[in-house]
């Protein structure tokens, strides 16, 4: 994707918390619809992982309108122990298409990420990734390894 004047500021902000409560499904279901609204609304990407409580999630856009959705995020009673994990300035989306995409991960399906096996299988979560096993999941994410199953 090329620059346009709307993207110059571009950034990505990487998190991770823990969820207040145990979500189901159907809360999954309901935080992706709202989400997916608001994101379409300010011109925000992004995609949601979900795994046992813990939550990982990426956002694109913007950096004033990234910095107040993050502030808004940290106030949101239904995450806990929220860490930024990356902000930085991109260049391009990496998730252009979705206005926010949603997977659940398994503790298995994480462990055969090449660089993560050994940090999950410790009892770790997201909130506990350095910048370097961030980016390691992200390459699993370009290199497609779940884009089949998010819903976008």
């Amino acid at each position: 994707m090329t620059k346009n004047n709307f993207e110059e500021d571009l950034v990505r902000c990487i998190y991770a918390s823990t969820a207040a409560k145990e979500l189901q499904l159907a809360d999954l279901k309901e935080l992706l619809v709202e989400a997916r609204k608001k994101n379409a609304e300010l011109g925000v990407t992004g995609i949601l992982l979900y795994e046992n409580g813990a939550l990982f999630q990426v956002l694109e856009g913007t950096s004033s309108t990234i910095e107040q959705l993050y502030n808004t995020i940290k106030s949101d009673k239904r995450h806990q122990r929220i860490i930024k994990l990356i902000y930085e300035p991109i260049e391009a989306r990496e998730f252009a298409n979705w206005s926010m995409g949603l997977a659940t991960v398994s503790l298995d399906e994480l462990n055969e990420i090449e660089g993560l096996n050994d940090f999950f299988c410790r009892g770790k979560c997201f909130t506990d990734l350095d910048e370097g096993r961030v980016k390691k999941l992200l390459a699993a994410f370009k290199e497609g390894r779940w884009r089949n199953t998010i819903s976008g």
